[in-house]
């Protein structure tokens, strides 16, 4: 992290580095009140990433430092003579970004939680359960299940909830529980790389334009390397032998649950339809997934009104979406949105890539965000207005994805899965496994060379 924001000072202090860009900004990153608003973002992002021990929610810093970034900017450009319309248009793009993120997760959200109240992912962790695997048999299985279910649903859904089976199994045994938590993280993270919907980052990529939605397939292979490694190394790890027995009883799905299930896939047909065909905004695809959502649900509480079961309300999904996250995304967003309308990321692109090469530079957002959380990054990125062909927007997409991996705080599965393990899964015991993880990462960059280059 200190290494990260020596480079961003020494940008501002150094704005003769700007280079001509398409993006019109106001090449005002020298100036004292510029300067300040880049030390704003620093200290609130500080705040983002002590939220485990502050328990101050992520979204309500970022919030305020968007805010004082633009008031900042709005008066940098009236010193600059620039015209109000003109700020205008660099505000509304970034209103823009956020609308199409917002609602396409919000749908997804709803979703989930929608899955979550018919009792599809109960049930399936009541299956593993019953099941009673081995401890290796059940880390490559909760693995593996991790790994494709957070292509779908994101990573840090599909982390909670085999993370809830790995407790449940092996919540005696505190070695099993912390590498397979380890495991989990790993698995969740390269998952979610490879396809739009398990990654918020592969989703930015993939609503900019700068790959269709089928490139991103070609990351399956390296994504599958990044998990396949270091969770080969953890194997021989784990203890050989049989978890205690369970007398639990299974869990019935309540109505509609798989019909829930296949209105979610065709949701997702519709996003890309939307995007690849009529070449609309896929969040548009979304909203028409959600509305048929919205009139199935209606259908369940009308039937099964009369017979006991519990009234159910669409909207009850809608409002426990996770708004700290949708709200921590409006705050980065126009939070670097501002910084770049200053001028800053401009500088910033002409240090890393520039500077060091595509290639490096994209390898550098990997590091960065096992420390720096992806999101803003990413967003840093897709704003610099680069020149990269689509093996680069790959590989920055993997890189970005799965670099999360390789601390415990660098994404929001490792996050959250701490504050699940009660202190069985921590920041050293996941810094025991670095170096697997480091080799894993590694070798996937290697691997999408080799299929992608």
């Amino acid at each position: 992290m200190g290494r990260f924001l020596f480079v961003l000072l020494a940008l501002v202090l150094l704005p003769e580095l700007a280079m001509a860009s398409s993006f019109e900004n106001l090449g005002l990153t020298g100036t004292e009140r510029g300067i300040y608003t880049v030390l704003i973002f620093i200290v609130a992002y500080g705040f983002v990433m002590t939220e485990e021990f502050t328990h101050m929610r992520k979204s309500k810093p970022v919030i305020l430092a968007a805010g004082i970034i633009w008031a900042h900017a709005a008066i940098l450009a009236k010193e600059a003579g620039v015209s109000t319309e003109d700020l205008h248009k660099a505000f509304e793009y970034n209103l823009t970004e956020y609308a199409a993120l917002m609602l396409f997760l919000l749908v997804a959200m709803t979703y989930i939680n929608t899955m979550a109240e018919r009792n599809v992912f109960e049930a399936l962790r009541s299956w593993m359960v019953r099941k009673q695997f081995g401890y290796r048999k059940l880390f490559v299985i909760t693995g593996v299940v991790t790994f494709f279910l957070s292509a779908v649903a994101d990573n840090l859904t599909a982390a909670l909830l085999v993370g809830a089976v790995v407790l449940a199994v092996g919540g005696g045994n505190a070695k099993f529980v912390s590498i397979g938590f380890v495991n989990l993280v790993i698995a969740a993270n390269a998952g979610g790389a490879f396809c739009p919907f398990g990654d918020i980052t592969t989703l930015m990529v993939w609503q900019a334009g700068y790959a269709e939605f089928f490139d991103f397939f070609k990351l399956f292979i390296p994504s599958v390397v990044n998990y396949a490694v270091p969770a080969t190394f953890m194997y021989f790890a784990v203890p050989d032998e049989q978890p205690a027995a369970t007398d639990e009883e299974a869990v019935q799905l309540k109505p509609g649950a798989i019909q829930v299930c296949v209105l979610f896939l065709l949701t997702i047909a519709s996003a890309v339809s939307f995007k690849q065909i009529l070449h609309l905004p896929p969040f548009m695809g979304m909203m028409v997934g959600l509305s048929v959502l919205m009139l199935y649900t209606y259908y369940i509480k009308m039937k099964f009104a009369v017979e006991g079961e519990p009234k159910f309300d669409i909207f009850d999904q809608v409002r426990n979406a996770e708004w700290d996250t949708l709200l921590f995304f409006f705050g980065v967003v126009f939070g670097v949105g501002g910084l770049g309308y200053i001028g800053y990321l401009e500088l910033l692109s002409g240090a890393m890539y520039d500077g060091l090469g595509a290639t490096t530079a994209n390898i550098l957002v990997g590091l960065i965000s096992a420390v720096v959380d992806n999101i803003p990054v990413m967003f840093a990125v897709l704003n610099m207005n680069l020149d990269m062909d689509l093996y680069q927007w790959l590989l920055v997409t993997l890189t970005a994805g799965v670099g999360g991996s390789l601390l415990s705080v660098g994404s929001a599965a490792g996050v959250a899965l701490m504050g699940q393990s009660d202190h069985k899964y921590t920041f050293f015991s996941h810094l025991k496994w670095t170096p697997a993880i480091a080799a894993g990462y590694a070798a996937s960059i290697a691997v999408h060379y080799l299929v992608n280059g």
